[in-house]
């Protein structure tokens, strides 16, 4: 089994911002791979599914993304997980709309949803999607960039970028990170 974490809010109007990009995300990859309904469990929501012979537990915490760790350990402590069978979804200021790039492990880089899951865990040994939104220019913006919905003139990246996500997810599910990597790319020089 592997934990797929989406990162975001749980207030209904926060489901559009930026910071919700890691739940849209799951929500699309769940729909597309037919993983059957979500209900509440382990301060979040899970579904479940298989992607190829993977057998994928989905989550979205509904902790708020400061305290999302606890979802995750909570989790990932009944099934006895450990951290390299997680992958985090979250979203990512320091690359442009519709780009992602795969980490192993590392530093939090200033989110607080990725903090809360390493002080958590314990260690930052996951595995993380992270799914670029661009920057706003300058630090002073962010929060009320990322807290921001996504506007109207977006919904021509975002959508094929979380289709091509979900479509690509097998290559993920079968630990081959850089083929997935490589083929969301492809298919996003398609959509221009």
């Amino acid at each position: 089994m592997q934990l797929w974490v989406g990162l975001g809010n749980p207030e209904p109007g926060m489901a559009r911002q930026r910071h919700n990009i890691g739940f849209m995300a799951l929500d699309t990859i769940a729909s597309r791979h037919g993983f059957g309904p979500w209900r509440p469990r382990f301060k979040g929501l899970v579904a479940e599914g298989r992607i190829g012979t993977t057998r994928i537990l989905a989550l979205k915490p509904m902790t708020y993304m400061n305290a999302s760790g606890q979802s995750v350990q909570a989790a990932a402590a009944f099934f006895k997980l450990t951290p390299d069978v997680m992958t985090v979804f979250h979203d990512e200021l320091d690359l442009i709309p519709g780009k992602l790039r795969i980490k192993q492990g590392g530093g939090a880089a200033g989110h607080n949803g990725l903090r809360s899951i390493d002080q958590c865990l314990g260690t930052p040994d996951y595995r993380r999607v992270r799914l670029g939104i661009g920057h706003p220019g300058h630090k002073d913006r962010v929060l009320g960039y990322v807290l921001g919905d996504f506007p109207a003139a977006d919904r021509s990246w975002l959508i094929p970028f979380l289709g091509a996500v979900a479509d690509r997810a097998p290559q993920l599910a079968d630990n081959r990170p850089e083929d997935f990597m490589t083929s969301v790319a492809e298919d996003m020089r398609k959509v221009g």
